[in-house]
């Protein structure tokens, strides 16, 4: 079992930054993409970015591209998200996920079913 814990969230103002970590623990051995999805109140819960095993491979959702920046450091076991220019609309529960059992393209990167394990959720709130 992998267990995973976010952490960084916080209250900042409009155009302010924020940076997300996760650790996870257990078998990381295995884990291959690890992802970031958001849910605000009311709202469906929504991919925010991924990243490959190797790093070679990173997606985003276009609401983020090229204001949020995921990384990772696999001897940390550690997933990061650095969110810059942050907007209301990024206010969210952020969760972190790891891909533990591989599935292959036919499950994308953006697709929640790809990721068999979710940490609990770090609160994100960005005032105007």
């Amino acid at each position: 079992q992998v267990q995973l814990v976010e952490s960084g969230g916080g209250s900042v103002q409009a155009g302010g930054s924020l940076s997300l970590s996760c650790a996870a623990s257990g078998r990381t051995f295995s884990s291959y993409a690890m992802g970031w999805f958001r849910q605000a109140p009311g709202k469906e819960r929504e991919f925010v970015a991924a990243i490959s095993r190797s790093g070679g491979n990173i997606y985003y959702a276009d609401s983020v591209k090229g204001r949020f920046t995921i990384s990772r450091d696999n001897a940390k076991n550690t997933v990061y998200l650095q969110m810059n220019s942050l907007k209301p609309e990024d206010t969210a529960v952020y969760y972190c996920a790891t891909e533990l059992n591989y599935k292959s393209s036919q499950v994308p990167y953006e697709d929640s079913r790809r990721y068999d394990y979710w940490g609990q959720g770090t609160q994100v709130t960005v005032s105007s």
